[in-house]
């Protein structure tokens, strides 16, 4: 199991996470209605730190063709897309941009977890998550036990350290951010835990 830790907003929370080998940092790039939107200056700032052995992942709510243009400029190593994107679309951000692309899948019923065959080969990792943008909504997990994708699986929304046993083998990844946070801001001995949690249960493994 990989851990993503999303909403990163100042440098220690980054650093911490890099000192830890997190495995992904999230850092959300273009929607202002989120608590944890950052400022492309701030954006640049963030990225600018040495990120070891972690990918860095821009997260993009339906971007612009110009948004993904400046935000390209940025070292992340990954777009994470949400909206509705053609394969054609895809394969010409990837091109266009030379980023790597999370295909984010949002989640109302069981029906929703299939949209990702339309979009599964020019993805290097899906992800599914809540239907709901600035706030983590609960989803039933389970669902995605009977999926198998070429690519990496991600899961999000509502995932919290108790939640974790119970989700080991069902995707490959993790994504964090609400359980991460305290009044809001991400909490950096709640980051420490969590990823000492994931570590416990791969080496039980």
């Amino acid at each position: 199991m990989k851990l993503k830790v999303c909403g990163l907003s100042n440098p220690i929370e980054v650093k911490t996470c890099v000192s830890i080998n997190i495995d992904y940092c999230g850092f959300i790039l273009n929607y202002p209605k989120s608590h944890r939107f950052i400022s492309l200056d701030k954006a640049k700032e963030l990225t600018k730190v040495n990120k070891g052995n972690s990918k860095f992942v821009g997260v993009l709510v339906e971007p612009s063709e110009l948004e993904l243009d400046y935000f390209s400029k940025l070292n992340l190593d990954y777009f994470q897309l949400y909206g509705s994107y053609s394969l054609d679309k895809l394969i010409k951000i990837k091109k266009k941009f030379e980023k790597k692309i999370i295909s984010a899948v949002q989640i109302k019923n069981k029906e929703d977890i299939y949209k990702y065959k339309s979009i599964e080969s020019e993805s290097d990792i899906i992800l599914w998550d809540s239907s709901g943008y600035e706030e983590s909504l609960s989803w039933d997990y389970n669902w995605l036990r009977s999926i198998t994708v070429k690519v990496e699986k991600m899961i999000a929304g509502n995932i919290t350290i108790d939640k974790l046993q119970n989700l080991k083998g069902l995707a490959d990844t993790v994504d964090v951010s609400g359980a991460l946070e305290t009044n809001k801001v991400k909490d950096i001995n709640k980051i420490k835990n969590f990823t000492a949690e994931v570590k416990k249960i791969n080496h039980a493994n």
